[in-house]
């Protein structure tokens, strides 16, 4: 089959899954454009700043101007920025409500009017809340529990409101994502479990019994390469869940001590926040033939890899593997 080649977008791309993929996007043979405020610092891509089909625009996805620039010449988008998880959306409610959802909808028309045909939205698979089906899938009730799932669940209807002949929108709800990056993010599950495996020789679980939907970052980053290569009419208007193993938390401090070493302590705490989250991927796998192949136990062994090579320095006290830190140290507005 030939490989469908874009001129492709991606915001919020030197961020921790961006960080990943623009390198997998052009290895595949497409143009990229990256549109980010590089919080995270501006060299993750400083071995690629040579390659002609590179192209980093640092500005704000709020500001018409930046999107403009960004969105020049492209033909895909695949829309990643926002500010991530509930804690660091709790940190400034109308910060992310501004860059979660305000601008949106006029990031979605821009790209219309450039003439992008093919639009990819991460969503979240927090967007179901709470639900009792031992599967969650994607024809359930979306009630979501916080402000980011709430945001997250609006814009999936904004881009629905939004599609058009010739302008073909795909919505994936991704569980979460897990393991090495070259911008690292250790706020999530099994990477702040590996992180204090590996450099404090003790893990402490908070409850241990909720279920937490996880998918590896190269699964997740294939994942989107591969969106790029579906003919419209299997993606268009269609939204998916992508994940792989629902773990319970206790379980997945487990695998961590199997990777990391025996010797590691597990101190279970108890906590008030029992929620469980567990979601199926089954209408991906039949559909688009997607199934991840990298485990929870792969995702730790290359952050073990990680911090054995020295590539994850300080990694207790750096808050730029940590969001929240990160936009309280720049307080951003």
């Amino acid at each position: 089959m030939t490989q469908k080649t874009w001129n492709v977008l991606v915001t919020g791309g030197a961020g921790y899954v961006g960080s990943m993929l623009v390198p997998k996007l052009l290895a595949a043979g497409h143009k990229v454009s990256v549109l980010d405020l590089y919080m995270y610092g501006d060299d993750i891509f400083a071995d690629l700043h040579a390659n002609p089909n590179l192209r980093e625009v640092k500005g704000d996805l709020r500001d018409p101007k930046a999107v403009a620039r960004a969105l020049q010449g492209c033909d895909a988008v695949i829309h990643l920025a926002c500010i991530s998880n509930d804690p660091s959306f709790e940190l400034n409610p109308d910060l992310g409500k501004s860059i979660n959802f305000d601008c949106f909808r006029p990031l979605v028309q821009a790209a219309k009017k450039e003439g992008v045909r093919r639009f990819i939205y991460a969503s979240s698979s927090s967007v179901y809340g709470i639900k009792d089906e031992p599967e969650v899938t994607e024809d359930l009730p979306l009630i979501p529990l916080t402000d980011y799932s709430k945001y997250k669940a609006l814009c999936e209807q904004v881009l629905a409101e939004e599609r058009a002949p010739g302008f073909a929108t795909l919505i994936l709800r991704p569980a979460t994502v897990c393991g090495y990056a070259r911008r690292l993010r250790l706020d999530l599950t099994v990477n702040i479990l590996t992180n204090h495996a590996v450099n404090n020789g003790r893990i402490t679980v908070f409850g241990g019994s909720q279920k937490r939907p996880n998918i590896n970052i190269e699964d997740m980053t294939d994942l989107y390469v591969q969106c790029l290569q579906y003919d419209d009419r299997l993606i268009d208007g269609k939204t998916f869940n992508a994940g792989f193993e629902n773990h319970k938390v206790g379980e997945i401090a487990e695998i961590v001590r199997g990777k990391v070493g025996q010797g590691v302590e597990i101190v279970t705490q108890t906590t008030d926040d029992l929620r469980s989250y567990h979601v199926s991927s089954q209408k991906i796998a039949d559909e688009l033939g997607f199934k991840p192949v990298h485990t929870i136990d792969d995702a730790v062994q290359s952050l073990v890899a990680a911090f054995s090579a020295g590539r994850v320095p300080n990694s207790m006290t750096d808050p730029t593997y940590y969001n929240i830190k990160t936009m309280q140290a720049l307080n951003l507005q």
